[in-house]
């Protein structure tokens, strides 16, 4: 059963992670976007995709009361993030913002690190901030904004959700399961590199 679920995760996240397209493939001028095209959007750019999972692998490597409050955190400032886009609310280098999440949240997995709770939310909830901006920003035209806002964040929930369960279904006390988890946080943090030097 256990190592059903470990190949079911594995299988679940690699066809995530080759489903995204390159960073910045936003959809735009979408006409009449709404839930379905909202839950859509987050899996069809590599920088969101990579920057949820990594979320959720990084609340699952700290346990307890993170497991449930980082993705919250992240989840509740990218939605006042992409309000602030949405109003055309400005909010400077957003793009180097979106690399740099890619960046830490992939060395924070990579590492292992546990700060306290609140340490935790606050860097995910900064981070948020210039994924939600970016993606109010270029909200279609003709979208029905709550919609699609809720598809997308739902969408995000469950790439938190997928972070959290292939950790957790790799069990944290092995030391492949680690290693596994700390070279996915690795290439995560490699990737934000390259999306900032590109």
């Amino acid at each position: 059963m256990a190592f059903r679920l470990k190949n079911f995760m594995w299988t679940a996240l690699g066809v995530l992670l080759l489903s995204g397209g390159a960073a910045e493939a936003h959809t735009f001028g979408v006409h009449g976007a709404g839930l379905v095209q909202g839950f859509g959007h987050p899996f069809g750019g590599l920088d969101h995709l990579l920057a949820m999972v990594a979320v959720g692998l990084w609340a699952a490597q700290q346990g307890g009361r993170a497991l449930w409050l980082v993705p919250a955190a992240f989840m509740t400032s990218m939605v006042a993030g992409g309000g602030l886009g949405l109003a055309g609310a400005p909010l400077p280098m957003v793009e180097l913002g979106i690399a740099a999440s890619l960046m830490v949240l992939g060395a924070v997995v990579a590492l292992s690190f546990r700060p306290p709770v609140w340490v935790g939310m606050a860097l995910v909830g900064l981070f948020a901030l210039f994924h939600g901006h970016a993606h109010g920003a270029e909200m279609p035209e003709a979208a029905f904004p709550v919609l699609y806002a809720a598809g997308f964040v739902a969408a995000t929930g469950l790439l938190h959700a997928v972070g959290v369960a292939a950790c957790l279904g790799l069990g944290r006390s092995r030391t492949v399961a680690r290693v596994a988890v700390r070279s996915a946080g690795a290439a995560v943090a490699a990737t934000g590199v390259l999306i900032a030097i590109l």
